[in-house]
């Protein structure tokens, strides 16, 4: 809210005057005039507005990422314009980042149409000095209408930082243009009414960083007479078949919807383009009116005819320039476009290869660097830029949304952006990419899957391939065709922040799960890309990032992601390559290196960037094991590669990336990577390489075809058909570590006392990764919590919740306590960085007084293990619940033994930290749980003499290896009823000895040896 003004000081009076007399030196008039009303004060920044976040008055910091957000404070200092204090910062901003000050959301908004515009005192940081308009570009944005301030109408320009030291920059409010590349709620109608007020928003330089200050934001002048009205047009492409009639319609727009004060005349016609008047379309000219009194959105349709020639054509364009009176003009103009007909690329009968070969062969090195090219879609400097530079893709990062953020809300967004691309001389369309590592997890309402790290205690290949097969589903029902998922990282230490994106620790294990890429893509071949249901996969990270080193990553306070893996040839091979060769073999369309280096330990290379690692993208990926996909970039990841940016780009390139992820600044990209093939330090031969990469794809996917959302499915997102395969992937990730006095399964008939973080928290169960990048905690989407499920599954079992089991234990049969993680996600979520691998005090404590109160049963809701052996003799039943997703239902099926226990470790669960790394096949190896642990319910071990029983097991296992059945079900029951008896005698008494070949077993019985995994599990049982 406005404050009372403080009268300037000394100092400030000079800066003042000096404002005053350079604006009468340039032949100008001081900006306030005896007519004018005073100024008004929106910020002073002397304390009174909080650093707070909405619906809170305050002042907030945002960005792309934690790293992106500039730091602030509120300094006192001797040169401030206004009052002692101002509002100082500094940023180094990769993605995008600023400051906004919100208005309070329970207080009515502000009013300012009595004001000409807004001005501010800057600090300039032009120390040079650089000409005018060379000094680093500064966006600021005013928030207009709507229900608060983020959820408003965004407006907004910008100003150079040209000179040094305080500076009043005045912006009168007729320079704010309407957001085209971004508004929170879609816009509401276009009209910068300036009656319902927000605040406004800071967005600073990227690229290098900085510091900024600024001072006395206030509103000045009075208001120039503003029009009220805004024409609008229902697109800004508008493709039609050759022969075929555009209709455009053309409508008008009122600030508050009310009816137009004077008349609005819309002139039109027809002009330039890339199409010839007369013969490739009629010309059109003239005008309509809308009468004064005329009703908001009310339409007019003008007719653009095309003629049909018969000749074989790329797209041509017909501009349609609107001129208009009365009212504001359209923000775009419209553009008539004659679809591309008759080429053989278009000739869907052709072999693809065919289509690719004629496409390519048609291209300029601007629209084949513009293919090569994916940027996020918030970083459009505005949506006709996907034409202007042939864009090949656009991104939706982690927590980039449509408001609503609802299915159907994606899909029209996406419609959109494709549509854009029709505007391109071949039409060629884009490949819309996103996140969807645990279902389509940034959207609301639709199934969240368990993170990988359950998928790979399911040790159920068909189900992964199920989970596969709906996340596509939903995925491509918005639009979307590709998705950057699996993750077919081998997580080799659990301090890693993304150790829950992988299936496991063990390369046979990540291997077995990669049914999941045949239910997302279908055949090898990818034959079945075209259908609505399934989408190109992006089997992640190449090569290596599960195995990095603690304590070597260079990223801001990242402790191990991003850093380096140190390996000999034969570790690299054996653990971090074999799931890539599998990825390979089932026909992944897309492959992304990591962030991480790596190191070849006797190579004498030292560590190297996966993003300009040549001898293992083009020499390893596409050479040996012959993937003919293409390699997309990550996130912003070739500027970590030593070097300028010109060699940055010619270095990624040159290594075998195909597409870079820029995900910002794609105009300096297409450019740059421009001037490197033309000066000849990139090979046209690899553009064309990784063109036809790329094409290939998308003619597969059939987007030449169908770019559009084909939303046949949308009804299905979320639907409980596929809710059911979330909620049975659950139940099987549930890994059950101890069961004293067979605490499980519940009874229906228990009374139990339920406690702990997660029990009842739909975010934290669902981790990082969901809805935004890192996750955050609460009632974030549509879904059941465990405490929901349990409630759903004993109605009548007087089930009695306790966050923090303050209320009395007494009078309880079973206490259920839920615990462990909050959200996170890469970096961020790194041990060392904030984190660690123990339970919060709360948490402790609920297990404490809960598990002394009676018998009890402690579920870890985490990405990975938690040290919990301290309190181990004190819980009866243990449950490593992982990230189970939306469907609590699932863990509820397993707790009252609708379904039995059936998960196994897919990691091992350490002691301590100091143990870590510890991983299967080590050879100092003893944890707390083995890798591949994982008792049961509701079956009993066969009972008599266990050796006995285990020399017969053996003998079976031989005869079905010599069969050919290794690997078979058959096999995978034989070796069950074997680790039944084994864990029924380690159980309470795991050592070392036992551990080990307990461990060991796993793996060999998922690298298909049936008859060593029964040896293993028979010297595991004898060291009990």
């Amino acid at each position: 809210m406005p404050r009372p003004r403080r009268p300037f000081r000394a100092g400030t009076a000079v800066l003042a005057t000096a404002a005053v007399l350079c604006g009468l030196l340039a032949g100008g008039l001081p900006s306030a005039a005896a007519d004018e009303p005073a100024p008004r004060l929106i910020d002073r920044f002397e304390g009174e507005v909080p650093f707070a976040n909405p619906p809170a008055e305050g002042i907030f910091t945002w960005g792309s990422d934690a790293d992106d957000q500039p730091k602030l404070e509120i300094k006192e200092r001797a040169d401030a314009p206004e009052g002692a204090k101002v509002l100082q910062g500094t940023y180094d901003i990769s993605g995008w980042g600023g400051v906004s000050h919100d208005f309070a959301f329970d207080e009515p908004a502000q009013d300012w149409t009595a004001h000409k515009g807004i001005r501010f005192w800057w600090y300039g940081q032009n120390t040079a000095p650089l000409p005018p308009g060379s000094g680093k570009r500064v966006n600021f944005e005013i928030k207009d209408g709507g229900a608060n301030g983020e959820a408003s109408e965004l407006w907004t320009t910008s100003f150079t930082d040209d000179w040094e030291g305080w500076h009043l920059v005045e912006i009168p409010f007729s320079d704010f243009v309407y957001r085209a590349d971004y508004q929170p709620v879609g816009g509401i109608d276009q009209v910068l009414g300036l009656k319902e007020m927000w605040g406004y928003a800071l967005t600073l330089p990227t690229g290098a960083p900085g510091s900024f200050a600024i001072d006395g934001i206030e509103l000045y002048g009075k208001a120039e007479p503003a029009l009220t009205a805004r024409v609008v047009t229902d697109a800004a492409v508008y493709p039609v078949a050759e022969g075929g009639t555009a209709q455009v319609k053309v409508s008008v727009a009122t600030t508050g919807s009310g009816p137009v004060d004077e008349p609005v005349t819309v002139a039109y016609s027809t002009e330039g383009g890339s199409a010839t008047s007369g013969d490739d379309y009629r010309p059109v000219s003239g005008s309509v009116t809308f009468p004064a009194g005329t009703a908001s959105g009310e339409s007019r349709t003008i007719a653009v005819g095309t003629r049909k020639d018969g000749a074989a054509e790329s797209a041509e364009t017909v501009p349609l320039k609107l001129t208009v009176s009365g009212a504001k003009a359209p923000a775009e103009t419209p553009h008539v476009v004659v679809d591309a007909h008759g080429l053989p690329y278009l000739d869907r009968k052709l072999p693809v290869k065919k289509r690719v070969a004629d496409l390519l062969s048609r291209m300029s090195l601007a629209e084949k660097a513009g293919q090569m090219t994916q940027a996020e879609r918030n970083a459009l400097k505005t949506p006709g830029d996907i034409a202007s530079y042939d864009l090949g893709s656009l991104l939706s990062g982690g927590g980039s949304v449509p408001t609503p953020n609802t299915a159907g809300a994606w899909a029209k967004m996406v419609d959109s952006y494709q549509l854009r691309a029709r505007a391109t001389r071949f039409q060629i369309p884009l490949i819309y990419g996103v996140d969807a590592v645990h279902g389509h997890n940034n959207v609301i309402g639709s199934t969240i899957m368990p993170h990988n790290i359950g998928i790979g205690a399911g040790r159920d290949p068909k189900l992964a391939e199920k989970t596969g097969a709906v996340t596509a589903r939903e995925v491509r029902a918005t639009g979307i065709p590709w998705d950057f998922a699996p993750c077919l990282c081998v997580t080799r230490d659990e301090r890693w922040g993304r150790s829950y994106e992988a299936f496991g620790e063990d390369p046979a294990l990540v291997t077995a799960m990669e049914t999941v890429i045949t239910g997302m893509q279908g055949a090898r071949n990818g034959k079945d890309l075209d259908r609505n249901d399934k989408v190109l996969t992006s089997a992640k990270h190449f090569v290596g990032d599960g195995g990095t080193e603690f304590g070597s990553s260079a990223t801001g306070s990242y402790t191990i992601d991003q850093g380096v893996t140190k390996v000999t040839r034969r570790e690299l091979e054996a653990v971090h390559l074999a799931p890539f060769a599998e990825a390979v073999e089932r026909g992944a369309g897309t492959v992304m290196p990591s962030y991480s280096s790596l190191d070849i330990l006797g190579d004498g290379q030292g560590p190297v960037k996966m993003h300009a690692h040549a001898e293992m993208i083009n020499g390893v990926l596409k050479g040996r094991m012959g993937f003919d996909g293409f390699v997309i970039s990550d996130w912003q990841a070739i500027d970590q590669i030593p070097g300028d940016y010109a060699s940055d780009v010619r270095t990624s390139v040159k290594a075998g990336l195909d597409m870079i992820m820029v995900p910002t600044d794609y105009r300096g990209f297409t450019r740059t990577l421009q001037e490197e093939v033309t000066a000849g330090r990139v090979d046209r031969a690899r553009v064309d390489d990784a063109v036809s990469r790329i094409l290939t794809q998308k003619f597969k996917l059939g987007l030449f075809e169908q770019p559009y959302a084909d939303t046949t499915n949308l009804g299905r997102v979320g639907s409980a058909e596929h809710r059911a395969v979330a909620r049975e992937a659950v139940a099987k990730s549930q890994v059950l570590l101890k069961n004293d006095g067979a605490v499980l399964p519940l009874k229906k008939s228990q009374k139990v006392y339920v406690a702990g973080s997660n029990a009842d928290d739909i975010g934290n169960q669902a981790g990082g990764w969901t809805i935004s990048w890192q996750g955050s905690s609460g009632a974030i989407t549509t879904g059941t919590t465990i405490l929901q499920g349990m409630r759903k599954a004993a109605p009548d079992a007087g089930i009695t919740y306790s966050k923090d089991a303050s209320a009395a234990t007494d009078g309880y049969d079973v206490g259920v306590v839920v615990v462990g993680e909050t959200p996170y996600a890469e970096g961020f979520g790194d041990v060392g960085n904030g984190n660690d691998l123990e339970l919060t005090d709360a948490d402790k404590a609920a297990v404490d007084k809960v598990c002394a109160a009676m018998k009890c049963a402690v579920l870890v809701v985490s990405g990975r293990p938690q040290l919990i052996g301290d309190r181990l003799d004190g819980i009866d039943a243990l449950v490593a619940s992982w990230l189970p997703g939306t469907e609590g239902d699932g863990v509820a099926d397993v707790l009252y033994g609708k379904r039995r226990f059936t998960g196994r470790l897919p990691v091992t669960w350490p002691k301590s930290q100091a143990q870590l790394p510890i991983n299967v096949g080590d050879a100092a190896y003893d944890p707390q749980f083995p890798y591949g642990w994982g008792l049961t319910t509701l079956v009993k071990p066969p009972a008599g003499n266990g050796e006995a029983a285990l020399k017969a097991i053996g003998s079976a296992a031989r005869t079905l290896q010599a069969a050919g059945l290794g690997g078979s079900a058959q096999g995978s029951e034989l070796v069950a009823v074997a680790r039944l008896i084994v864990q029924a005698k380690m159980a309470g008494t795991i050592s070392e000895a036992s551990a080990k070949p307990f461990a060991e077993a796993d793996h060999l019985l998922l690298s298909g040896d049936l008859r060593g995994a029964v040896a293993k599990l028979t010297a595991a049982y004898r060291a009990a």
